[in-house]
């Protein structure tokens, strides 16, 4: 097998999805910057609300994290719905130094003005090989499939890439509640009775977001602001090896209110062959924000449980 499909795959740290406070964004930041990890994402990728932090104040932080030795990619906002949004997406795009993660083809187009090579986000719903071969001319370094994508479909296009010698990079979301979808309508501001344009920024009041539950009081999904996320915990860890063979280039570990750094740590040990895969997997749920799940990597309902394929192991 070919010795560069055999290199483990590196560790990402994705963009907060959630609305923290500026103070505990800079203190996060602040100790992921001494993390194992290689590749760091920053940025408001969900709502243009959430100005705490503004694009300048990005910038900056990206440049300085990036002074670590770190890979530091600026993520763009997901839905853009103004002229003010467009703005802040091309002072990211022209900051200069750090590359983007673009998820929509507005901002990989204005990458590719700017001559800037980009991350192609997982919401850029790339699902065929032609449209990867697009996003690649359009100056893609690096992409991510869409969470629902299973290793079946992900494997054929990984081939694509490799049947016609293509350097692109694959990084796979394989922590964190998974981000489904955007809507215009805000519904944390729904549920507290509020309009969109007068949140009163209650996503502060939830840093994992607001969990969603069925008649029968079983949690579904989570509520963040204008986005919708799984409840339970993508893990694919337990995956390492076919991740591997694949020739995937990093995993994504989505940043969580609690217990980020050892989640990154456990990651890294059994990556490194440091810890054993059977022993770490307890552990990451006892630091998950919800239940662990892979069953869209399994070509299964999303929400089938992790353990169902521990327990099957011979």
């Amino acid at each position: 097998m070919n010795d560069a499909r055999m290199t483990r795959p590196k560790l990402a740290l994705g963009p907060v999805l959630f609305f923290w406070s500026r103070d505990d964004i800079f203190r996060f930041y602040a100790e992921a910057m001494q993390w194992p990890v290689d590749t760091i994402y920053l940025g408001e990728v969900v709502c243009a609300r959430r100005q705490q932090v503004r694009t300048e104040d990005w910038i900056a932080l990206g440049q300085d994290l990036a002074e670590s030795g770190k890979e530091v990619v600026l993520s763009c906002q997901a839905l853009l719905e103004s002229e003010i949004d467009l703005r802040r997406l091309r002072r990211l795009v022209e900051n200069g130094r750090l590359r983007v993660e673009a998820n929509d083809l507005g901002a990989a187009r204005l990458a590719r003005q700017q001559g800037l090579p980009f991350v192609a986000g997982t919401h850029m719903n790339i699902y065929n090989a032609d449209t990867l071969a697009l996003v690649e001319e359009l100056g893609a370094y690096r992409w991510l499939p869409p969470v629902e994508m299973g290793q079946a479909l992900l494997d054929e296009l990984m081939q694509s890439l490799r049947q016609r010698g293509s350097a692109l990079q694959t990084e796979v979301f394989a922590w964190g509640k998974l981000p489904l979808a955007y809507s215009a309508r805000c519904f944390t501001a729904r549920h507290y009775n509020l309009n969109k344009d007068d949140c009163q920024f209650r996503c502060l009041d939830h840093p994992d977001g607001l969990a969603l539950a069925t008649r029968d009081a079983q949690d579904f999904l989570t509520i963040n602001g204008i986005q919708t996320l799984s409840s339970a915990c993508m893990a694919l860890l337990p995956h390492r090896d076919e991740l591997q063979s694949m020739g995937v280039h990093s995993l994504r570990i989505s940043p969580q209110w609690q217990h980020t750094a050892e989640v990154v740590q456990l990651f890294r040990g059994v990556l490194d062959g440091a810890a054993e895969l059977d022993d770490v997997v307890p552990q990451l749920a006892a630091h998950a924000p919800g239940p662990l799940v892979d069953g869209y990597w399994r070509g299964q309902a999303g929400m089938a449980a992790v353990e169902e394929v521990l327990h099957a192991r011979p």
